[in-house]
């Protein structure tokens, strides 16, 4: 999920262009020899959607298990449940803790009026990476990208060496203590070529580029370079069938869903987990200064990834509690956040041994992945398919990818899987999964600044892919990491899925991302009825504790074989481990956090059902609290949420489409805003009130 590569270097530059303005001579190139622009054109790529063979055949067999939902009652509690017990007594035992027992269990706060605490923090370098590293962006991150783009253009264009470019941002790093000496080298290194090789075959300013890199934020400039539509089939788009509620007692799935696992194989217990890099936790951040900095053992709230411990005993924990699953989704993020020393050899290390343990854990089961964005080395480059050179290629990491899948995939998918890390399987008849690389939507991909244009001709593909689901009268989930809606997704990529998904939506029943590490989703609607939902994304949470986060995973009950199958997702739980009390007793224990009809009392999960539970929790804070509790899973450290934050994630699920949020929010924050008037009025009334007593006295 945080992409720490990107604060430091345009950081780092920021800093380089205010002293270069207090230094004009650094901009005056003088008789210096300029370098001509590399002229770069896109090759040719012949490669057509219907030359991919197709999987035609059903990967799961039909295990006729008899799956009991959850029930509908908010406060039904299992008799004889031992875990529920077992956790009762955590819970009184919580209650009646000392102060040494509550584990970072309060957070610094500022003590500076609210005003003047954001004034500061609007000049401060530190709320660059911060936006950066969360993806929620502002003018200052915009601010921070052109300056940093249209520095380092300029060096380019005057004739300075790949390595001096390297050197400069690494002196810098360092010098402004931004990070460690030892974090500043590999993020220069890893990163610092290949952001120098796309600069340099780019013909756009630093306008175009940050409108592309951080999107809304930065301003909607067009940019021709960047403007494609997919062509869809001269078929009619079949009339839309009101969706009505799953038959009761009717047979169904049960699914499980992992995300971002970030697997650390080297998180240390009693570690520094206070430390002041992208990733802590490990042997190499020292000794923790205090005896609450020292990491816990099955994993730490702050910026750590998820001990190998923890991993092992989720899934043996799975395996006992959830043994009749009938399949797995497993969304991306193997490999832990330390982006600055990564290698290709590292990351396929992480993912072999987590396919192995995979496989070990669930044998028979059939498992369908999707890729993450930190599988690569560096994280976030995925090169289209015409970029073949040996040392940019990414061919080491796709092949690899067909060689373990392929554990669990037909020999159909390799064709695709090779080319671009996308497949679809028809896993019963009438049912089929479309694994989607999201990473050819991801705005960090500096590889896409080249041509955005469809890359891998995956969204062409995924056409044609539903195009021929559509006349066999199959029913479509679509499975990816990054979620369409979510600001790192391009937005030009962004707007012909949800374009995709408005066409077929008789036929895509269902999609599942992860990325975000938290419990949440997002809604589509008809493009030409924003009253009309038609879809819904539902987004898995992390397992990985990072950051401020409980581990978790999803577990999905989808309409199964019988003759009105709707193929929709007819209820669903959210499960967790609560680490602070796991690291207190040192004893893990997972239990359903919540089922969703019985918590938000849903009559069923249709697209329409999601719309309605958004204008609900707009109109109820009670609510949207159940809801926020669940979206950060029950984290005992998670932040206060104010009306600007209600806005925000409720904005979140309503747009599944990046980028686009005042065409999707306006009627959401405006009646937030008008519930918080009140308030308003009062403060500016008060301010008022004083100013006048201050003049009379005065």
């Amino acid at each position: 999920m945080s992409q720490y590569y990107f604060p430091i270097v345009f950081v780092v530059v920021l800093e380089i262009l205010r002293l270069a303005q207090s230094h004009p001579f650094l901009f005056n190139s003088g008789n210096q020899q300029r370098r001509p622009q590399v002229e770069w054109k896109t090759p040719e790529d012949n490669w057509t959607a219907e030359a991919a063979p197709r999987s035609i055949y059903p990967l799961l067999q039909n295990q006729y298990n008899k799956h009991q939902l959850p029930p509908t009652n908010r406060y039904e509690i299992i008799e004889g449940d031992e875990d529920e017990k077992l956790l009762r007594r955590m819970h009184e035992a919580r209650e009646n803790a000392s102060a040494r027992t509550l584990f970072y269990s309060t957070k610094e706060e500022s003590h500076l009026p609210p005003l003047l605490t954001k004034t500061i923090k609007y000049f401060n370098l530190q709320q660059v990476a911060f936006e950066l590293e969360t993806s929620v962006m502002s003018q200052v991150s915009c601010t921070a990208c052109k300056a940093g783009a249209g520095l380092l253009q300029h060096y380019i264009r005057t004739g300075k060496s790949k390595e001096e470019i390297i050197k400069m941002i690494y002196q810098y790093c360092v010098n402004l203590k931004i990070q460690s000496a030892r974090v500043c080298e590999g993020v220069s290194q890893l990163f610092g070529v290949e952001v120098i090789y796309v600069l340099k075959r780019i013909t756009i300013g630093p306008d175009e580029i940050c409108s592309f890199i951080i999107g809304d934020a930065c301003g909607d400039i067009y940019n021709p370079y960047h403007e494609w539509e997919v062509e869809f089939p001269p078929v009619p788009k079949p009339e839309p069938r009101e969706l009505g509620l799953p038959k009761e007692a009717a047979p169904v799935f049960k699914v499980l869903h992992l995300s971002d696992t970030h697997f650390d194989p080297y998180y240390a217990e009693g570690s520094n987990a206070d430390c002041n890099e992208p990733l802590c936790c490990r042997l190499t951040n020292g000794r923790p200064t205090t005896p609450n900095g020292a990491a816990g053992k099955w994993g730490d709230y702050r910026k750590c990834d998820t001990p190998k411990r923890t991993v092992d005993h989720m899934l043996n924990h799975i395996a006992d509690t959830h043994s009749d699953i009938d399949f797995i989704i497993w969304t991306g993020d193997l490999p832990p956040h330390d982006v600055w020393n990564q290698t290709k050899e590292e990351n396929l290390k992480v993912l072999k041994e987590t396919v192995k343990q995979m496989t070990e854990k669930f044998p028979g089961i059939p498992i369908f992945p999707a890729l993450g964005n930190h599988e690569s080395a560096p994280v976030n480059s995925f090169p289209p398919p015409y970029v073949q050179q040996v040392d940019s290629s990414i061919a080491w990491l796709y092949d690899e990818l067909d060689v373990q899948w392929r554990r669990w995939l037909p020999a159909s998918v390799s064709h695709t899987v090779r080319r671009g890390a996308f497949y679809s399987v028809l896993v019963r008849p009438g049912y089929r999964i479309i694994s989607l690389n999201m990473n050819y939507c991801n705005n960090k991909n500096w590889w896409l600044l080249l041509n955005s244009t469809d890359p891998a001709t995956e969204l062409q593909w995924f056409i044609y892919e539903l195009q021929s689901a559509e006349f066999a009268g199959e029913k479509v989930h679509v499975i990816g990491h990054i979620p369409p809606g979510h600001s790192d997704c391009l937005k030009v990529w962004s707007r012909n899925y949800y374009k995709i998904v408005s066409r077929f939506e008789s036929t895509i029943t269902g999609q599942f991302f992860g990325h975000t590490h938290f419990d949440e989703f997002e809604v589509f609607y008809d493009p030409h009825d924003l009253s009309r939902a038609t879809s819904i994304a539902y987004i898995g949470p992390s397992v990985t504790p990072y950051n401020d986060l409980n581990p978790g995973y999803r577990i999905y009950y989808i309409d199964g074989d019988h003759d009105e199958t709707t193929r929709l997702v007819v209820d669903h739980e959210s499960w967790i481990m609560n680490l602070k009390e796991a690291n207190l007793y040192d004893y893990p224990i997972w239990y359903k956090l919540y089922s969703t009809r019985a918590a938000y009392g849903m009559q069923g999960l249709r697209p329409a059902d999601w719309d309605q539970l958004i204008n609900n929790m707009t109109d109820s804070k009670e609510l949207f609290d159940l809801y926020y509790k669940h979206y950060w899973k029950n984290s005992p450290v998670k932040p206060e949420c104010d009306y600007e934050c209600r806005k925000r994630i409720l904005c979140d699920a309503k747009s599944g489409r990046s980028h686009d949020r005042k065409y999707f929010c306006e009627v959401v924050e405006a009646k937030i805003d008008e519930s918080n008037k009140g308030w308003k009025d009062w403060l500016f009334s008060s301010i008022s009130s004083s100013y006048v007593l201050y003049k009379k006295l005065f």
